[in-house]
């Protein structure tokens, strides 16, 4: 009867584990084409929202392009022209990358966004999906800088 278990028990762990080891051997990434993502993604917001270059950056955006931030349209034309006229009230408007990191095709940015000098801004995380040269999706979370916190932490 021990036997019998022992067999069963080792029989039950094998069959668990296939599933386990078969997710651990997922594709594997290619760094490079990520590298050129991220430096795409990276070229483009300099452009965009420093150069306020906003037509000439919106060339690697698809015309299907997706946003997820709520007070943002979807579509490159109605993206490219929303932000044409926040950069025309807001000129000083600037966003200063502080990190980036991919993962498949998707890049991510850790942002500081400011309008003038004495402006803290606002920590800002930009998520952006690529499909063939193309920045086809995008997703935000942004948190305004107090003036106080509660540690010496910085957003940045």
């Amino acid at each position: 009867m021990q036997i019998h278990t022992f067999k069963s028990t080792l029989m039950a762990l094998a069959i668990a584990t296939v599933p386990a080891s078969a997710m651990a051997q997922d594709a594997a990434r290619d760094l490079a084409a990520e590298e050129a993502n991220r430096k795409l993604v990276v070229a483009f917001y300099d452009q965009f929202f420093n150069a306020h270059e906003t037509e000439e950056a919106a060339t690697v955006v698809a015309e299907d392009y997706i946003q997820h931030n709520p007070g943002v349209p979807d579509g490159k034309e109605p993206f490219v022209s929303f932000f044409t006229g926040y950069f025309a009230e807001n000129p000083e408007s600037q966003a200063r990358i502080v990190r980036s990191a991919t993962d498949g095709d998707l890049v991510w940015l850790h942002v500081q966004s400011t309008n003038g000098d004495a402006d803290p801004g606002e920590a800002v995380v930009d998520i952006f999906r690529v499909e063939d040269g193309m920045i086809v999706e995008h997703w935000d979370v942004i948190q305004t800088v107090p003036s106080e916190a509660a540690n010496d932490n910085t957003m940045f």
